[in-house]
């Protein structure tokens, strides 16, 4: 069996092992199976009472009964030390005369005397030391009953236990007589310890400590008889081997270490050797010693109730340090008790809340909660003591967090209580001072989160500032107030009550007085003074009026106007008509927010026609559902507007009629320049049979799709109504030009400006114009027949003859331009060309990149370094040419000294190929080309393999009559000197042989 396993947890099984105790206590003392039954029972009885407030105490009995001296002990017994010494000195020399006389009487000599003197002296001294010897024991026998008499062994004296080893001669370190002080103190600490199911009472290490300084024990000996408990506890577990018996010896061996711990203090680390013995750890002790020094402390705190103060509190840490249990677990301890003390009130109040009886409940809920406040008080006041460093850690402010109420189902409760709290601090109409720290503690001790608490606060508030506030206005208390504002601002400042919650209950109950006001239908004069009253003293802004009207009275009013567009086209009567207009006039709404709800209505009735107008098979379909929305549009929308402003829908005002005919007046120009447009201009003759326009959906469908939905109507006034019939025929049906005010009305409900109707108009007309105008000139000329298919086609589209000219030039352009860009691309054009081009006013830039106007600068310099001339003008090819190509100067320089330099070496190599050749012309043109290059880049005298060859190259350029600055250039060049120049020159008219003649001079 392990002996580590005695500080395993209580619930886990000990490991099985074997182990050989090491006794330090050869003889050590038994107890007999009786006395651990005895144990055991007692231990049973015990711990169902407490016991915790009585002093430890020790049955003298369980030292054993008193024990019974031999005949020679009695004797010893009855003779001081002196007497002792004196009688055994008698003895020994009685004995040695007699043995002499003896020996001489029998012996007849005198060394026959001699030998009797020898024996009997050898036998006197053998009892003297036999008398001497008894005096430990008897030392021992009488300290055993001298403590076994005492009624209470704690109550031994140091003087008189050394008074019985004096009395006898004998030292406590004397075998017998230590052996016996060491099985007292062993019994003593067996007896002192608690029974495995019992716990510390906490005085037995001060009572041990007492008992082992009177019993004058070395603290050696001492730490082994802990030691030898411990064995017999790991014995007497063998010996038991059931589960409960395991379980109780671990809790006497975790007790055993921690009063052994604390009796030997600081020196229990090498008298005390658990971990060689018994190979317990470091770790195992500390969490005996910790364990042990909780439960001694959560005793000691039973003792504390709320009433307590500075003297328990310094009792409370003196306890704490005497266990020594560490600072924070003391801490923890200390608020989880304050906690504990405070959740038994909790509960207290929290079931008087809930009980059925609601006579005195509220009054003793709050009586509870006053009684964790005062607590409370007073642990934050004693935190501000002057002894407070002398105090138990964790004396402060009470939380239940971590506790039994830190959970959502409790926090339901602490919210009930926080609200009957809240509640009776405003049962005199207003929030005092102290209330509001109460509440303030409250919600700390509760662990309430900060808006919790508020929402709380801010319901019951609520409710009592409605009380007061009906209060006020049903006396007249508030009307006849001079300051209306002040009288309510006070009233906020006394219930402590956020303004502007109060103004959000002034501004419910002003909505509510609305509702029950306009429940009929209407507003009557004296409706409106009372609610102008209720505005007036309840200080509720204009807005929040308006806001109120729109919603409560636009409701009613969106109602009347949904069941008058449900009537639909012909079901839109007299009946109707007034409906809509008392309820426009009756529920007092402006122009604007009955508008705004009409529109609502209206524009939903307008989408629905264009979902479906969108989800037609045709353009006729799509026609078909756009011209329901118009006549819609016609006969209820229209007609619901002049009803609501109050006007007639058959003839619009005289002023909106002259702002059209003044406007169509400036716009005619644009109106004229199409056929289409012209058939959809409103004119004097049909402004009778205007519709509403204020009503649009502009802001609900997006340009493009609105645009879309006009032009798809405009096609069908255009090509007119297609009739499948059988055998696949189509019919096209020719509408007249009443269509097109369909349209015009059409524009109106799609919210399309003057200007957005133009743009459709001439974008389909240049659209038709372009398709057939492309076709026409296909091949990008144009000719006096094609201008008259052109002319004849914009006649017949009705486009204006300024936008067919633009879209003729758009295609011609396009076709030149990609006509350039191929001849370019070819090598076809040339900058001549391009120059011709910039005359007839054709933009380069437009119809020519600019990588392909590059492309053409670098062809130039090409020609102009093949050309054989020898000539570079630098203006020409710096300035001119890059202006007319429109490309960078800066760019253009480098691309020439760069084609130049690879031009340079290429000219040479040329030369001399052609002169192996015996192409004299060709090899004058590839040096002209060679001195070209150096014009444009000046280069340095070329090298060459072969010398001679540069020669014949000088001369074949010598016998052409160059100018004689392209020669001197030349001969610098090729590394001719003068003087071999001259020499060059001297034999320039001598014909060169024909053959092999000729082919050795060249080569």
């Amino acid at each position: 069996m392990n002996p580590t396993s005695l500080l395993l947890p209580i619930n886990q099984p000990p490991p099985v092992t074997t182990f050989r105790s090491q006794f330090l206590n050869p003889t050590p003392l038994r107890l007999t199976p009786k006395f651990y039954l005895k144990r055991r029972i007692q231990s049973t009885v015990l711990s169902s009472s407490s016991v915790q407030d009585k002093p430890t105490s020790v049955n003298p009995d369980v030292f054993g009964g008193k024990k019974e001296l031999s005949p020679i002990q009695s004797l010893v017994d009855a003779m001081s030390p002196p007497i002792r010494i004196a009688s055994s000195a008698l003895i020994f020399a009685g004995a040695i005369a007699a043995g002499y006389g003896l020996g001489l009487r029998f012996g007849g000599s005198r060394n026959a005397g001699v030998g009797g003197a020898i024996a009997f002296g050898a036998a006197g001294a053998g009892a003297a030391y036999a008398l001497n010897s008894c005096a430990p024991e008897v030392a021992a026998i009488n300290l055993h009953n001298y403590v076994a008499d005492f009624e209470n062994p704690a109550a031994l004296n140091k003087e008189d236990i050394e008074a019985i080893a004096n009395k006898y001669g004998v030292s406590k370190q004397n075998e017998a007589f230590n052996a016996e002080l060491r099985d007292i103190y062993c019994r003593y600490v067996s007896a002192v310890l608690p029974a495995s199911t019992e716990e510390l009472r906490g005085d037995e290490v001060d009572t041990i400590i007492k008992f082992k300084n009177a019993l004058g024990i070395d603290d050696p000996d001492a730490a082994d008889m802990h030691m030898e408990i411990g064995r017999r506890i790991f014995r007497q577990r063998l010996e038991m081997g059931d589960r409960d018996g395991d379980m109780e010896q671990r809790r006497a061996f975790q007790k055993l270490i921690y009063v052994s711990t604390l009796v030997f203090g600081e020196a229990s680390a090498f008298l005390l050797p658990w971990k060689r013995v018994f190979k317990v750890t470091d770790a195992q002790v500390d969490v005996a010693v910790r364990d042990n020094a909780q439960r001694l402390y959560a005793s000691k705190l039973k003792s504390v109730g709320r009433d307590i103060d500075v003297n328990q509190l310094i009792s409370l840490r003196e306890a704490q340090l005497a266990y020594r249990l560490s600072d924070e677990l003391a801490h923890e301890m200390f608020k989880e008790h304050a906690r504990n003390l405070v959740e038994e009130i909790i509960s207290t109040a929290v079931g008087i809340l809930k009980s059925r009886t609601r006579a005195t409940e509220p009054t003793r809920v709050i009586e509870e909660l006053d009684k964790v406040l005062s607590y409370n008080n007073l642990l934050i006041s004693l935190t501000n003591h002057a002894d407070a460093s002398r105090f138990a850690p964790g004396t402060g402010p009470v939380s239940l967090v971590g506790g039994e109420y830190d959970g959502d189902r409790k926090m339901d409760d602490l919210k009930l209580l926080y609200r009957a709290y809240v509640t009776d601090s405003l049962s005199s109409g207003r929030m005092e001072e102290d209330k509001l720290a109460a509440l303030n503690q409250l919600r700390n001790i509760f662990g309430l989160g900060k808006r919790e608490a508020d929402t709380i606060t801010l319901d019951v508030t609520s409710k009592v500032y409605r009380k007061r506030l009906a209060q006020a206005v049903t006396s007249g208390e508030l009307e006849a107030f001079e300051s209306k504002a002040a009288y309510l601002q006070n009233l906020c400042e006394e219930l402590n009550f956020d303004p502007q919650k109060a103004l959000e209950i002034h501004q419910e109950i002003y909505r509510q007085k609305l509702q029950q006001l306009v429940a009929d239908g209407e507003l009557s004069d004296e409706d409106m003074k009372a609610l102008e009253r209720l505005q007036v003293m309840l200080c509720v802004p204009k807005q929040t009026v308006e806001a109120a009207h729109a919603d409560i009275c636009g409701s009613l009013f969106e109602k009347v106007v949904k069941e008058a567009i449900a009537c639909g086209i012909d079901g839109y009567d007299t009946e109707t008509k007034n409906a809509v207009r008392k309820a426009a006039y009756g529920l007092r709404l402006t122009r604007e927010v009955a508008m705004t709800i009409a529109s609502k209505a209206v524009r939903k009735i307008f989408i629905t026609y264009i979902q479906r107008a969108r989800g037609a098979g045709s353009r006729t379909e799509s026609a078909k559902e756009l011209k329901k929305m118009i006549a819609f549009n016609s006969f209820v929308a229209s007609q619901l507007v002049a009803d609501i402003k109050g006007e007639s829908s058959d003839t619009p005002p005289e002023e909106t009629r002259e702002e059209q005919i003044q406007q169509n007046e400036e716009e005619d120009e644009e109106w004229e320049s199409l056929q289409s447009l012209r058939k959809v201009k409103p004119s004097r003759n049909n402004l009778r049979k205007e519709i509403q326009t204020e009503i649009t959906l502009k802001d609900d469908l997006p340009e493009r799709e609105r645009t879309e939905l006009y032009k798809t109507y405009l096609l069908f006034c255009l090509t007119g109504q297609v009739t499948k019939i059988p055998f696949g025929v189509q019919i096209t049906t020719k509408k007249d030009d009443s269509e097109y005010v369909f349209l015009s009305q059409l524009g109106s409900i799609l919210g399309l400006t003057d200007s957005e109707i133009v743009g459709v108009h001439q974008g389909l007309a240049e659209q038709a114009f372009r398709q057939q105008a492309e076709v026409i000139l296909a091949d990008g000329q144009i000719t006096k027949a094609k201008m008259v298919q052109l002319n004849e086609l914009q006649k017949n589209v009705g486009l204006p003859p300024q936008y067919a000219q633009n879209i003729i030039k758009s295609i011609t352009t396009t076709k030149l331009a990609a006509a350039l860009e191929t001849a370019v691309g070819q090598g076809r054009l040339s900058i001549k060309e391009i120059r011709e081009l910039k005359e007839s006013s054709v933009d380069i830039n437009t119809m020519i990149s600019e990588s392909l106007r590059e492309n053409l600068f670098k062809k130039t310099l090409a020609d102009i370094f093949s050309s054989g001339t020898g000539e570079f003008d630098e203006e020409e090819v710096y300035e001119n040419i890059p202006k007319d190509l429109n490309i960078n100067v800066e760019k253009a320089k480098k691309v020439v000294h760069e084609l130049a330099r690879s031009r340079l070496s290429n000219s040479l190599i040329q030369a001399v190929s052609l002169l192996r050749q015996r192409n004299h012309k060709a090899l004058v043109y590839s040096l002209n080309d060679l001195l070209a290059c150096d014009k444009a880049v000046p280069a340095t005298p070329l090298s060459w393999e072969v010398p001679e060859e540069l020669s014949d190259l000088f001369i074949v350029y010598l016998k052409s009559d160059p100018p004689p600055e392209k020669l001197s250039r030349l001969q610098y060049l090729l590394g001719i000197s003068d003087s071999t120049a001259e020499t060059l020159r001297a034999v320039k008219d001598r014909e060169l042989p024909n053959g092999a003649g000729e082919e050795e001079f060249v080569f």
